[in-house]
């Protein structure tokens, strides 16, 4: 009678590798969709901060916008003049950018 009973359990050996697949599957779904898109947008973002030059109009993680006057390469600060009229110049680390706004757009 327990023979019988041990015979009808469900085999464990079979859904492993039925599991080990599905989550292989979900690995790579979530690499494709969000951590190869992520990687990228940041090698673009690093890329755009490595090539400020001065008198680019720039746009700051806090919303300040400001024309870049001078750069200090060896701290990684960018000085920004961000009013003309009194020659308001603030200091930024190169990482607070943005993004760069382009002249044609902005007049």
């Amino acid at each position: 009678m327990n023979y019988l009973i041990l015979e009808a359990a469900p085999q464990a050996g079979g859904g492993s590798m039925q599991f080990l697949f599905t989550m292989g599957l979900m690995f790579l779904v979530l690499y494709f969709l969000i951590f190869r898109p992520q990687r990228k947008k940041q090698k673009e973002h690093q890329k755009m901060i490595e090539n400020l030059q001065i008198h680019d109009t720039i746009i700051t993680t806090g919303g300040i916008i400001g024309k870049i006057v001078n750069i200090k390469k060896d701290k990684n600060i960018l000085v920004v003049r961000v009013d003309e009229t009194n020659n308001t110049k603030i200091e930024f680390q190169r990482n607070a950018v943005a993004g760069v706004i382009n002249e044609e757009v902005k007049g």
